[in-house]
């Protein structure tokens, strides 16, 4: 799905008042990477969510300026390529959902899924392709965002 089409589903299905549109890699972009609910995992991530500048707590110049301000932590995260990585989410949040985007090189979109307010979510991931692949949070991008740096297997 491209950047362009994914954005237009969301506007409809927000027009509509569905849930978010969230789905794991089809068939095609599994040959990219294998993302699983559950499952063994031979490494482990935690990422947390951040409020930089947020309402509650600001800086207020801040806030009026730019908005909420959120940040995924760590912002990079390197597995190798072929190793079960599970990828914890941690939204530090008590009022704001988050989302998961990932994204190929053609920036079409490979997964997207919630990160609900004050809940862990966990996914197991293995790439099976080495390269930088981007993220981000689609509900407080650009600022909320990081990549994925695939390396080969380890010796």
């Amino acid at each position: 799905m491209t950047w362009l089409a994914w954005t237009l589903a969301m506007a409809l299905s927000m027009a509509a008042a569905d849930p978010p549109v969230t789905y794991l890699p089809n068939a095609t972009n599994s040959r990219i990477v294998t993302v699983t609910l559950d499952g063994p995992a031979q490494a482990r991530v935690v990422v947390q969510t951040h409020g930089a500048a947020i309402k509650e707590t600001g800086p207020k110049e801040t806030v009026a300026a730019f908005g909420e301000v959120y940040a995924f932590s760590p912002a990079t995260i390197v597995v190798h390529r072929d190793e079960p990585t599970r990828i914890e989410f941690w939204n530090l949040q008590d009022d704001d959902d988050h989302d998961f985007m990932l994204w190929d090189s053609r920036r079409d979109v490979m997964m997207k899924v919630l990160l609900p307010a004050l809940k862990k979510t966990s996914f197991v991931f293995t790439f099976h392709k080495e390269g930088l692949f981007d993220f981000l949070c689609a509900m407080h991008q650009p600022a909320m965002g990081g990549q994925i740096l695939v390396l080969p297997p380890p010796r």
